[in-house]
């Protein structure tokens, strides 16, 4: 009779990379409820909230950075050292502020969802590269998207007090979805030479000096003192849940999953965003949200790269992470 180890009979799922896709779906997708839960604690500016985000994830990058070194990893050259500041000034700076002030006036179900559009632009931005037009599936793919995110937009315009402040939400969002874009694509051959784990650490200690030195420059300093306990609460679990720990558990399921297939359950980073808005904010949720959601997912995980030989994403795309 066979007796199973309780490593074996742990659930599979437990073992093969599942949960650490989940949890990092989990961590990304709470980044818009705790900013959000943070602009209600206390009326505080989205850079002043950025840069509390900043000083409390810098120590973890740089543990990042300790963690994934190896025994002959060198410092980087200078060409991959200006790479790094300027994909830490669009991937963690740009894209990060401009979402901050987006979600001043839009609700976290709708930001993240026009978030999840990067990949759309991230094939576009690539067609526009390489010169070569996307696929009559992928131009469907991408219609679907933008149909879904037509219908959600509806329902926010329909709720809000006064439609200008969804359009300006919308437009600060969709500029930090364009910027996240333009990061994705500067990876590249970085995260060969370096690894995903690595480069984020080096591009978040990059993006954490940049926010900061913003934020002592052009910020208000003397305002931190008049916060309360519970902005600097949700600053500091914005930086360890929704920043560090989600990319350490995304690393740890592509070791064990693959690429596509953690992509693929990142995919319920959406879903779980409107569930934990409508929970912990009170935001509605109506059928018609939920039609564009179930649209916008469709959609992007119907994606394809314009070009095989060389794709830019894997067949299923990432889950959005600033």
């Amino acid at each position: 009779m066979m007796v199973n180890s309780p490593q074996s009979a742990a659930p599979a799922w437990t073992q093969d990379g599942r949960l650490y896709a989940f949890l990092a779906a989990a961590g990304f997708s709470l980044k818009a409820i705790f900013v959000k839960l943070a602009y209600q604690s206390h009326p505080v500016e989205p850079l002043t909230l950025l840069a509390l985000r900043m000083a409390f994830a810098l120590p973890l990058f740089l543990w990042l950075i300790w963690y994934s070194r190896a025994p002959d990893s060198r410092p980087p050259s200078r060409g991959d050292a200006g790479r790094i500041w300027m994909l830490a000034l669009l991937g963690y700076y740009l894209s990060s502020l401009f979402d901050f002030h987006g979600l001043t006036y839009i609700s976290a179900g709708l930001e993240r969802l026009i978030l999840y559009l990067y990949p759309t632009m991230v094939l576009l931005l690539d067609a526009c590269r390489t010169r070569k037009a996307p696929s009559a599936r992928t131009w469907l793919a991408m219609a679907v998207c933008y149909a879904g995110l037509g219908i959600a937009f509806s329902h926010d315009l329909r709720q809000a007090g006064q439609g200008i402040d969804v359009l300006k939400g919308s437009a600060w969002v969709f500029a930090s979805a364009v910027t996240y874009a333009l990061y994705y694509l500067g990876t590249g051959d970085m995260v060969k030479r370096m690894g995903s784990m690595r480069l984020a650490g080096l591009a978040g200690s990059a993006s954490c000096v940049l926010v900061l030195g913003h934020f002592l420059l052009f910020g208000h300093p003397r305002a931190l003192a008049q916060l309360p306990a519970d902005a600097y609460g949700w600053s500091a679990l914005m930086a360890v849940l929704s920043t560090a720990l989600p990319i350490y558990w995304l690393a740890l399921a592509i070791q064990r999953l693959g690429a596509a297939q953690a992509a693929a359950v990142g995919t319920l980073g959406p879903v779980l965003t409107v569930f934990a808005a409508w929970a912990m904010l009170a935001e509605s949720l109506s059928l018609l949200q939920l039609a564009g959601l179930a649209l916008v997912m469709l959609g992007v995980t119907r994606l394809k790269p314009a070009a095989p030989a060389k794709p830019v994403l894997p067949a299923s795309l990432p889950a959005r992470s600033s």
